[in-house]
């Protein structure tokens, strides 16, 4: 019998050796394709059939595009499961993939630390109007000057109300650090945590309208679906508090931008501190405007140990795929798919 192929789909940059150890129980095949309509072509021509595994890197949608309903009817039929190196898996329309019977699998955990790191960084940085003084001292005006205003003072975390939207890992990773920093910690999710848990986190439930009214620094840790797009948008804004904080490392497009340059440029959001934009790499000139917005480019996981994790978690799925038939973290969608 021959061996199952695994399929590359980007690039395996740090865990070389986990990588290489595939090779023992199967053959590794890369796509030739540099773009969307040659990667179908590929497909297509049954150039990559026997491929039962394919390992997928964020940035591989650069040869494929989405794995949408438009890409998966092309996929080998042998296909069975899709190992997506990241905890976002938004680029993949699970629904087709069930469809068709491809399993998808995620990297949820080994993103927490970096990830919840960033977000208290972001958190920081907003309150204390850090980024305006940044701004200036590269101006060569120390905290302001000639041309530019001294920034307002900002404000300190303790005491302050810290409201977080989704609470899987990283959401409550961002929970446990930001009581180092002596702030009240609220929570909404689509499930509510075991009461056992949330006195663990010491983290308090609330809906979803009760969350934005009650919190001084709300942040953003949910999924990007259909129902979370824009689940944060101008009606939204005008629950919260005056000089609320907005911190999203999560998906860009859980927001509405244009909803929240308007708020920031009526002073209703105070300052915002944001990792992920809705039109990546594109972001919206009202946010790189206005200096109350502490920005980075999508660097929540952008380490060297976190990215090792992510590909180690990703390679674990794809020998667990082969080995037993089914994933070490399958997505949540699929969880009544896998026995």
């Amino acid at each position: 019998m021959s061996r199952p192929k695994v399929l590359l789909l980007g690039i395996v940059e740090h865990a070389h050796e986990t990588w290489a150890s595939l090779s023992s129980i199967a053959d590794i095949v890369t796509a030739k394709s540099t773009n969307r309509a040659d990667f179908i072509g590929e497909c297509n021509s049954g150039a990559l059939d026997g491929v039962v595994v394919a390992y997928r890197t964020f940035d591989s949608s650069s040869i494929t595009g989405p794995v949408d309903a438009k890409l998966v009817p092309h996929l080998p039929s042998s296909l069975r499961f899709i190992c997506h190196n990241g905890a976002g898996y938004d680029s993949i329309d699970v629904t087709a993939c069930t469809e068709r019977g491809i399993h998808v699998s995620n990297a949820p955990t080994a993103v927490d630390d970096s990830t919840a790191d960033t977000g208290i960084w972001l958190m920081l940085g907003a309150l204390r109007n850090f980024n305006a003084s940044l701004l200036n001292l590269r101006r060569g005006e120390w905290r302001g000057g000639k041309t530019t205003l001294v920034p307002p003072l900002g404000h300190d975390p303790q005491g302050k109300t810290l409201g977080i939207l989704g609470m899987g890992g990283i959401g409550r990773n961002m929970a446990i650090k930001a009581r180092a920093f002596d702030m009240r910690i609220l929570y909404h999710n689509r499930t509510r945590l075991d009461p056992a848990l949330e006195q663990e986190l010491e983290v308090e439930y609330r809906s979803f309208q009760d969350l934005l009214q009650e919190s001084d620094v709300l942040s953003l840790n949910l999924p990007l679906n259909p129902a979370t797009r824009h689940i944060i948008s101008t009606a939204q804004f005008g629950l919260m508090k005056p000089g609320v904080v907005i911190v999203n490392t999560a998906r860009g497009a859980v927001i509405d931008e244009a909803a929240l340059v308007a708020a920031l440029d009526s002073g209703h959001v105070a300052s915002a501190g944001l990792d992920v934009f809705e039109n990546e790499p594109e972001i919206h000139p009202g946010l790189l405007a206005n200096e109350k917005v502490l920005i980075v480019p999508h660097m929540g996981t952008y380490s060297i140990e976190t990215q090792t994790k992510m590909e180690e978690w990703t390679i674990s799925n794809v020998r667990m795929s082969l080995q037993e038939g089914k994933l070490r973290s399958i997505v949540p969608e699929q969880r009544h798919l896998q026995h």
